[in-house]
């Protein structure tokens, strides 16, 4: 959903707007919503939805009424109404869609007390914003040596500015609560601005600031993740996973979310699979299961005792076994059934590259005339000291 100014060039290399994620069309920021009633008129008599949707810095966003009936449209910059002063945001939705998304998210749109609109951004604005956000990385440096010195177990992780640079809000995390009302009064005596703290989560902290995971994607939570489910360790268990906190473990420390995409079908399939802990009664021993594979439907089992020697057989046949357990039917072994199951082992390949040999391109390499010309010499000379050799031996 790139705009045009972001295609590739020549040599497939990307051109970029350099707009620095304010482009008109909005497609290159996170968590955007595709306005796909854009070309769609309104019935006649029907009144445009009077609530615009206004994102902020590193996806936070925000829903004003325009009671001044403004003609906005996505990518303008706009002065909104902040607790003190304004704030400076770029429109990201309009319309009936903004209805929608206020109705997802709870958000009542006939609140006499709601935020409002006040302007189009000026360039006065607009320059004292860009100001106020370039103030931000070196600020940021500073923030966390200050906690730091103070000895706090906390994490600044973003700072951002309101639109007017009347006030600064702090991002951070921590494991416990934190007492900085001593970091407060260094912030406010350091940066001459009002001070905000606002603690985030692990998860909310990454979508904020971004990233690559490790499937060479951007990260779920900044892209289109809203919600944040709980994810547990029977979520890997039930993939069959390996309990590796290291790879487990996404770029927010917590497990990854992506543990939670495919467990309903995992849990689906488990279904059909009798449990691990039942074991299997046969006349040569008891058998207990040591894995299975969800995808092919195989169990493996082995008998106590000799736990180095595996079974196969298929989840219907365990299933089998077990039913004849509970009717006290003897079954012989386990041998019988992973005899009856032949896996079909044979590999067929097919010749994708047609009748021509993977080698016609290879030529031999041509002997040079100097070797030929020394193995001739060597071979003359050879030829000349043998006849001396034998008159010596009749001597």
């Amino acid at each position: 959903m790139a705009c045009n100014s972001c295609s590739t060039g020549k040599d497939g290399l990307p051109k970029g707007c350099k707009n620095n994620g304010t482009c008109g069309t909005d497609s290159c920021n996170k968590l955007t919503v595709f306005d796909w009633l854009a070309n769609m008129s309104l019935p006649n008599g029907d009144k445009p939805f009077n609530w615009v949707e206004v994102r902020y810095k590193n996806g936070r966003k925000d829903y004003y009424k325009n009671p001044e009936n403004l003609t906005l449209h996505i990518g303008d910059i706009v002065a909104t109404q902040a607790q003190t002063g304004h704030d400076v945001g770029m429109v990201t939705l309009t319309g009936e869609l903004v209805r929608v998304q206020m109705k997802r998210k709870n958000i009542n749109a006939n609140d006499d007390e709601a935020l409002k609109i006040y302007r189009k951004a000026t360039q006065k604005d607009i320059d004292v914003w860009s100001a106020a956000r370039d103030k931000e990385e070196p600020m940021k440096v500073k923030a966390r040596q200050f906690a730091i010195d103070l000895n706090l177990q906390m994490k600044i992780s973003d700072i951002e500015y309101q639109g007017d640079a009347s006030k600064a809000t702090f991002y951070y995390t921590a494991e416990e609560r934190v007492d900085f009302r001593e970091l407060i009064k260094v912030f406010a005596r350091e940066f001459r601005t009002r001070i905000e703290m606002k603690q985030v989560g692990f998860r909310q902290e990454a979508s904020r600031l971004g990233g690559i995971g490790s499937c060479g994607r951007e990260l779920c939570c900044s892209t289109w993740l809203t919600d944040f489910r709980s994810v547990s360790t029977s979520a890997a268990r039930y993939q069959q996973l390996s309990l590796n906190p290291l790879k487990l473990a996404g770029q927010c420390g917590k497990l990854k979310c992506c543990l939670n995409y495919e467990l309903d079908t995992y849990l689906d399939a488990l279904q059909e699979f009798p449990k691990t802990d039942i074991k299997l009664h046969t006349a040569k021993g008891i058998a207990v299961c040591q894995k299975i594979d969800i995808f092919k439907g195989h169990m493996w089992y082995a008998y106590e005792g000799e736990w180095m020697n595996w079974h196969k057989i298929t989840v219907d046949q365990a299933n089998e076994i077990i039913d004849f357990n509970k009717k006290n039917k003897p079954v012989t072994s386990l041998e019988e059934y992973a005899s009856d199951y032949i896996e079909d082992t044979k590999a067929e390949f097919e010749n994708v590259v047609g009748q021509d040999s993977l080698t016609r391109f290879d030529h031999p390499k041509r002997k040079s005339k100097r070797k030929n010309n020394r193995s001739r010499n060597s071979r003359n000379k050879n030829k000349r000291k043998k006849p001396q050799n034998n008159k010596n031996a009749s001597k």
